[in-house]
């Protein structure tokens, strides 16, 4: 038996508490079931699901090391979900014995489901608390996360439901970001206004949802979904913060978009933007949708091209 290890500034104190922690979120979570959140899938796969969804494309070696797990075992998962048709497989241009994965329609609404069930489990937990118990749980989690973690490595963002506070800062954003990157006058920040005072004041928890990408506690993304009739959703105020840029968050938040709108049975997502926005648009081209009307208008100030673009679910 190796020697125990042992440091004068840690206590046994402290590593029993340690694992106290574990075995009560381990047994808190469901982990120790055998099917993660009563889907048909375990944790591991379940986090396989969730790499896929979050990466434009990856190989089986990048998802081993991001998870920490056997090569072979994986290769066992990756096989599972390519016979229930959830994956697509091609060979990497660069070597022809590794395979770009990616997710089919199928794959991403099996994950829709999980992340869905997931967040609806986590709200539960946390409705139980008041809302300042509830901050002060997310913040000592992030905590935690950053000192365990890798601290040489970006902080990622989460996505989480907005919070209090989150609304003024969409509408500060965009003001803001509008002006600094396009030359927008201040028509734009109130139209903006006006759309999150509607979502709040109307807002249907059965058919709709607001996304906020987060930091290390800090909003630096958004994205709406809300129901325009009973089989269209339109997608609103997407936005990344300079912050939150380079991680693939816009692509993130639009996947959440589409698929909470399957679940909730819409046949069809649209949306607004404009020809100038390059970097969103290729979000929602590389996402499916179809650009279908444009028309040359004078808005917030400056000369634009208004889009309109449909995605068929």
């Amino acid at each position: 038996m190796p020697p125990a290890i042992s440091s004068p500034a840690i206590s046994d104190q402290q590593i029993a508490a340690v694992r106290d922690f574990n075995r009560f979120y381990t047994r808190r979570l469901g982990v120790l079931e055998q099917q993660f959140l009563d889907s048909p899938w375990s944790l591991t796969e379940a986090r396989v699901l969730y790499e896929l969804a979050s990466r434009e494309a990856s190989s089986a070696k990048e998802i081993a090391a991001a998870l920490d797990i056997d090569a072979g075992y994986l290769s066992r998962i990756i096989q599972n979900f390519s016979e229930k048709g959830l994956l697509t497989r091609r060979p990497l241009p660069a070597d022809r014995r590794q395979y770009q994965l990616g997710l089919t329609a199928k794959g991403r609404l099996a994950y829709g489901r999980v992340n869905r069930s997931s967040h609806d489990d986590i709200a539960a937990m946390l409705s139980e608390l008041t809302p300042a118990d509830a901050a002060r749980v997310a913040q000592s989690m992030t905590t935690i996360e950053r000192l365990l973690g890798n601290e040489t490595a970006p902080p990622q963002a989460t996505l989480r439901g907005p919070q209090p506070g989150d609304m003024g800062w969409v509408v500060q954003s965009h003001g803001a970001l509008y002006a600094a990157e396009y030359g927008f006058d201040p028509v734009f920040e109130g139209v903006v206004a006006d759309i999150v005072a509607k979502f709040v004041a109307s807002f249907d928890a059965s058919r709709e949802r607001c996304w906020i990408a987060d930091i290390a506690g800090q909003p630096v993304g958004s994205v709406f979904l809300v129901g325009q009739s009973d089989e269209i959703a339109k997608l609103r105020l997407l936005l990344i913060d300079p912050a939150g840029r380079g991680q693939g968050l816009g692509q993130r938040l639009v996947r959440e978009c589409i698929g909470f709108a399957r679940q909730c049975g819409y046949r069809q997502i649209t949306l607004g933007t404009h020809s100038i926005l390059i970097a969103a648009r290729k979000i929602y081209q590389d996402a499916g949708f179809v650009r279908i009307a444009s028309a040359p208008h004078r808005g917030f100030g400056v000369d634009l091209t208004e889009e309109t673009w449909e995605l068929r679910l």
